[in-house]
C-alpha cells in the first residue's frame, strides 16, 4: 500500500517582504495625492473667499475661528485729526509730500538735485513724488539714476522716506522753448493739461500719513535751504513765496517772474464777466488788462520776510499747503473755473471754501533764467560787436608795436643826431683855422674875417652838397650863417666896384 505524506511547514520562501520598487511606487503616490490635495484647497480658498470661514476653522484646527482674525491683517486705521498740519511740523515728525512734475527736465535734474540735498527738513520725513510727462529726451534714466545715488548716499540723513516716479502722457503740444511756453495763444491749452498733470500726480501718491503737500518746479535756481520750515512756521493753509529770477547787466538785471499770485480787482472781475464759458485769463500780456496788485511787484529787498499778503490766485513754482486742503476736495482745475485754470483756479477754489491763501513778498526765490528769442539775438548782435571790438583792439596793439619798434628809442637817436652836428662843427672850424693860417695878409681873407660866422665867398648850395643829408640838424647852422654871408658878399662887391673905377 502505499502512503503519501504532505509536507505543511512553512516554505523557506513564504512571507517575503515585497519589493522596494513596489514600496517607493506607493509612497510617491500618496505624497502625490496629499500635494494635489493640498494645492486644490489652497485655490479654493483664494478663489472662493466665502469658503474660507468654513474650511480655514477646520484645516487651522480651530486655531483660526472666525473671520475677524483674517480681516486685522489687512485693514489699517489711519486718525486723520492727527495729520492736520501745524507751525512746527519737523517738532512734530509731520509727514511732506514733494511733488514735482518734469517734462523735458533733463537739464534741470543735477540743479533740482543739489537743492533736494541741501533742504534741512528731515530727509525722512520727505516722500519725494515724480511724474514724468510728454518727454522726448533722457529726463526718465537720469531720474532714475540720480534717486538710486541719493538713496545709497552713506550719510544716515541724507535719503528721503517713499519715492514714487509717476510716467504719464497727457499729448502736450507745446514745446519747451521760451517762446511757446509763454506766448499767449498757448497759455489755456497749456496750462489745463498742465493741471491735468498736477491732479494726476497728487491723486496717486497722497497717503492718509501725509500732512503737508509741497509743490516746486525743477528750474527753481535759487533758494533758501529752510523753505519748508520758514513757509511752515506761518501756519496757512496755502502758502507761497515772492519767485524773481534774474536777467544779464543790460536787461537790467532782474525781473519779476511768477506773475500768477495776485488778489482780485474790480477791473478783472469786469473782464471776467465779457469772456466765453470756456475762456482763461492770464496775468502778465497786454490781451488781458486786469490791473490786480501782483504779489512780485510789491517786494522789497530789504523788507520783512515774514510778512504776508493775502491772495486769490497763486503761481505754481513753489506751493506749500495742508494736505487737509485736497482731502477737502480743492484740486487743480483742468478746465475754466471762474475764468482761469491751473494754480491760479487752485488759489481761488481754496479761497472759495474758507482756506488762507496768502504770499510773502519779501521772501524771494530766484527762478532759472531763460532768455527769449529777442534776448538771443540781442546777445548774438553783442557778441559780433565784442569780436569786431577784439579785433580792432588787436590790430591797433599791432600798429603800436610796429612804430616802437621803429622807434624804440627817441632819446638815442637825438644824441646820436647831436653828436654829429657837433663832429661837424668841429671840423669846420678846424679848416678855418687852418686857412687863416696859411693866407694871413689877403685883403678878401680880412675882409672876410670881420664875419666869422661865414666861409669866405662860398655859395650856401656848395656847402649843402658836402654835407650828408643825414645830419639834418645842420640846417639850423645853415639859418644863423646866411646873415653873416649876406653882408660879406656885399662888402666885397663893394670893393671890387671901387677897384675898377681906380683903373678907369
Amino acid at each position: 500500500m502505499e502512503q503519501y505524506f504532505t509536507d505543511f511547514s512553512p516554505s523557506i520562501n513564504s512571507f517575503q517582504p515585497r519589493s522596494q520598487p513596489a514600496l517607493r511606487r506607493r509612497r510617491q503616490l500618496i505624497q502625490r495625492l496629499f500635494l494635489i490635495g493640498g494645492v486644490s484647497l489652497l485655490l479654493l480658498v483664494l478663489i472662493f473667499p466665502s469658503w474660507r470661514a468654513a474650511i480655514l476653522p477646520v484645516v487651522s484646527l480651530g486655531l483660526l475661528s472666525s473671520t475677524e482674525d483674517l480681516q486685522l491683517q489687512t485693514i489699517r486705521y489711519y486718525d486723520l485729526s492727527a495729520v492736520q498740519g501745524s507751525a512746527d511740523g519737523w517738532e512734530k515728525e509731520e509727514r511732506v509730500l514733494m511733488c514735482t512734475p518734469l517734462r523735458d527736465a533733463s537739464s534741470h535734474l543735477p540743479m533740482f538735485f543739489s537743492h533736494l540735498r541741501n533742504l534741512t527738513y528731515p530727509h525722512n520725513l520727505i516722500d519725494l513724488a515724480f511724474l514724468v510727462s510728454d518727454s522726448k529726451d533722457n529726463t526718465m534714466e537720469m531720474l532714475t539714476s540720480m534717486l538710486e545715488e541719493l538713496q545709497a548716499d552713506s550719510d544716515p540723513t541724507m535719503p528721503f522716506g517713499e519715492i514714487s516716479v509717476i510716467q504719464k502722457d497727457f499729448g502736450q503740444k507745446v514745446t519747451q522753448d521760451v517762446e511757446s511756453r509763454h506766448g499767449f495763444a498757448a497759455q489755456a491749452g497749456r496750462r489745463k493739461l498742465m493741471a491735468q498733470a498736477r491732479n494726476w500726480l497728487l491723486s496717486a501718491t497722497l497717503r492718509p500719513t501725509h500732512s503737508w503737500v509741497y509743490w516746486r518746479d525743477a528750474d527753481v535756481e535759487t533758494a533758501p535751504f529752510t523753505i519748508i520750515e520758514d513757509l511752515m512756521r506761518h501756519d496757512k493753509d496755502v502758502i507761497v513765496p515772492n519767485v524773481w529770477r534774474p536777467l544779464p547787466d543790460w536787461l537790467g538785471g532782474e525781473q519779476p517772474y511768477d506773475l500768477n499770485s495776485w488778489q482780485e480787482s474790480e477791473t478783472a472781475l469786469a473782464l471776467a464777466e465779457t469772456l466765453d464759458e470756456d475762456a482763461v485769463i492770464v496775468e502778465g500780456y497786454a490781451e488781458y488788462a486786469t490791473w490786480r496788485p501782483h504779489l512780485a511787484y510789491l517786494r522789497d529787498p530789504y523788507g520783512d520776510p515774514d510778512m504776508e499778503m493775502e491772495l486769490d490766485g497763486v503761481g505754481g513754482v513753489s506751493i506749500l499747503a495742508k494736505a487737509k486742503v485736497f482731502r477737502a476736495g480743492v484740486h487743480f482745475p483742468a478746465f475754466s473755473f471762474e475764468k482761469h485754470a491751473e494754480t491760479e483756479a487752485f488759489g481761488k477754489m481754496a479761497k472759495r471754501m474758507g482756506f488762507s491763501v496768502v504770499g510773502l513778498p519779501h521772501y524771494t526765490i530766484w527762478h532759472l533764467y531763460e532768455p527769449s528769442v529777442d534776448d538771443l539775438r540781442h546777445m548774438e548782435e553783442m557778441e559780433q560787436e565784442r569780436k569786431a571790438r577784439e579785433k580792432e583792439e588787436r590790430e591797433q596793439a599791432e600798429r603800436s608795436e610796429r612804430v616802437n619798434a621803429m622807434f624804440r628809442d627817441t632819446k638815442t637817436e637825438s644824441e646820436i643826431d647831436n653828436a654829429f652836428i657837433h663832429d661837424d662843427m668841429e671840423t669846420e672850424k678846424k679848416e678855418k683855422t687852418a686857412a687863416e693860417t696859411e693866407n694871413p695878409k689877403k685883403p678878401e681873407a680880412e675882409s672876410v674875417e670881420e664875419f666869422p660866422a661865414a666861409k669866405p665867398l662860398k655859395v650856401p648850395g656848395q656847402e649843402e652838397q658836402k654835407a650828408p643829408e643825414s645830419l639834418k640838424g645842420k640846417d639850423l647852422k645853415d639859418a644863423e650863417e646866411v646873415p653873416a654871408i649876406k653882408p660879406a658878399q656885399e662888402h666885397a662887391g663893394a670893393t671890387h666896384d671901387e677897384q675898377l673905377k681906380q683903373k678907369e
